[in-house]
Parts: structure tokens; C-alpha cells; sequence
């Protein structure tokens, strides 16, 4: 059987570490350390893990980030995760692109639709989305995925706005 893996006090006491952990957004750095304080208690490995749910190993884990960095070193590490698809600058254009609406000749439609955008990004890009992702982009950038009120593209402006203001007599 090894040794017994030595826990710094310098930083919080058992007490406080329940008191913090009571406090913590976070379930599971709140977890580790209740698990910790109750080996400060004096209980053994095993036993402070069980209590709390967690294996030995993990508790050890835990023990050794404590015992390096304190109590941010029990906070969640971010998540390396995929790299998006585009980057800064890109999805930037694309807000704007998106802003500024589509052209007709150019783009084929007079609004947005996720498959237009798709087209549009392979060409201007060179890269591929499926709508679908195309979706979770977009609203990463906070913008809505409400439809706008449909325009025919050879509506003719002049005549809506004299419609509006009741610019046609009755015959």
C-alpha cells in the first residue's frame, strides 16, 4: 500500500471548505471539496471519497490540483473542443453579409435562407456547412432565426407605399 498523499492546510481549513463548497457555483468543484475537508477530518482516502460519490482516484486527482494551485485548481479546466469551422474575421463578414441582406442578380432571393448562406460561404470561404450547422453558427452570433415578412422580387415599391396612405380612389 502506498503512502498517504499529504494535504496543504495553508489554504482553507475543513470548515472553510465546506462553507465554500456550500457557496460554489459549480457541482462538482463543490464535490471535491466536501471530499477534501473530509479528509482534512482525518477520514481515510477511500472513505471521503465514498461519502461524497467519487472513486479514490478521483479524490487523489483532486488532492494533487489542491495541493498545487489551491482552490482554482479545482475548477473546471475549459474543454479543448473542435475549432469552428469560421474563424473571427469570417464570421464577422458574415454578419454583416447577413445584416445587409442578399441581392437578387447575385444571390438568387431577396431574404436569407440558411441553404442561400450555405452557397454563399462555399463560395466566398471555400468551406462547406450543412444548413443545420449553418443554424448553430448563426445563433452563436445572436442573431434571430426569425423569418422576415416574404417581398416578391418584382414588387413594385411605389405603388405599396400609395396603397398605404389610401393614395387609390375607389371607381
Amino acid at each position: 500500500m502506498g503512502r498517504a498523499l499529504e494535504i496543504r492546510t495553508d489554504v482553507a481549513s475543513a470548515d472553510e471548505l465546506r462553507r465554500l463548497a456550500r457557496h460554489e457555483g459549480c457541482r462538482r468543484t463543490a464535490t471535491w471539496m466536501v471530499a477534501i475537508a473530509h479528509a482534512l477530518d482525518g477520514l481515510s482516502r477511500a472513505e471521503a471519497a465514498r461519502l461524497v460519490g467519487l472513486e479514490r482516484q478521483a479524490l487523489r486527482d483532486a488532492v494533487v490540483r489542491y495541493n498545487a494551485e489551491g482552490l482554482e485548481g479545482l475548477a473546471d479546466r475549459p474543454k479543448p473542443g473542435r475549432p469552428p469551422t469560421l474563424s473571427e474575421g469570417e464570421q464577422a463578414v458574415l454578419v454583416a453579409t447577413i445584416l445587409h441582406g442578399p441581392d437578387l442578380e447575385r444571390d438568387g432571393g431577396v431574404e436569407w435562407t440558411l441553404p442561400m448562406l450555405c452557397r454563399w460561404i462555399e463560395g466566398r470561404f471555400d468551406k462547406r456547412l450543412h444548413p443545420a450547422s449553418l443554424s448553430r453558427v448563426v445563433r452563436g452570433l445572436d442573431l434571430s432565426r426569425q423569418k422576415t415578412r416574404p417581398r416578391h422580387p418584382q414588387a413594385n415599391e411605389a405603388a405599396k407605399a400609395a396603397f398605404a396612405k389610401g393614395g387609390y380612389a375607389a371607381r
